[in-house]
This record gives C-alpha cells, structure tokens and sequence, in this order.
C-alpha cells in the first residue's frame, strides 16, 4: 500500500481508544509508537519489544529498519526479511 493510504490507516486505528489492534505488517512505519512489537523469523518469534528496545537490541529489526530508513524516511523501500 501506498504511503498516503498507510497513515490514513495508522490515524484511523490511533482513533479507537479502548481495544486491542493487531496490526501485521512489513513497514517499520506502521508500527513503530505501538506498543509492543513481535519480530517473526522463519515463522517463530525472533524479539519482543517497543521500536527503541528493538532498534537498540535486535540485529533483525535493525537491519529491517535500515534497509526501510536509508534515503528516503516513511517512503524508502518495503523490503522486509521476514
């Protein structure tokens, strides 16, 4: 998905107060101020964390969000490892 129709998701689910969101996704974007994050590898959890536990801890999501970040913020590539 485009990036404009991404954060017209992430505002509308920032509007429900009061229930839990599973959000599944590829983009670190989309879930970097959630609450909690699960990194997958070959189908098994790999790290559980919040974006700055992970970015500071975690090979995995730091290379995911790398790859995501480099040259181009919410718009740099979708390539996801997992």
């Amino acid at each position: 998905m485009d990036t404009a129709t991404e954060a017209k998701i992430r505002k509308a689910l920032a509007a429900l107060q009061g229930v839990t969101k599973i959000i599944i996704a590829q983009r670190v974007t989309s879930v970097m101020g959630t609450d909690k994050i699960v990194v997958l590898e070959d189908g098994h959890i790999h790290a559980v964390g919040t974006h700055s536990q992970l970015l500071a801890s975690d090979p995995i999501y730091q290379e995911i969000y790398h790859s995501q970040m480099k040259g181009g913020g919410a718009d740099a590539s979708q390539t996801d490892h997992r």
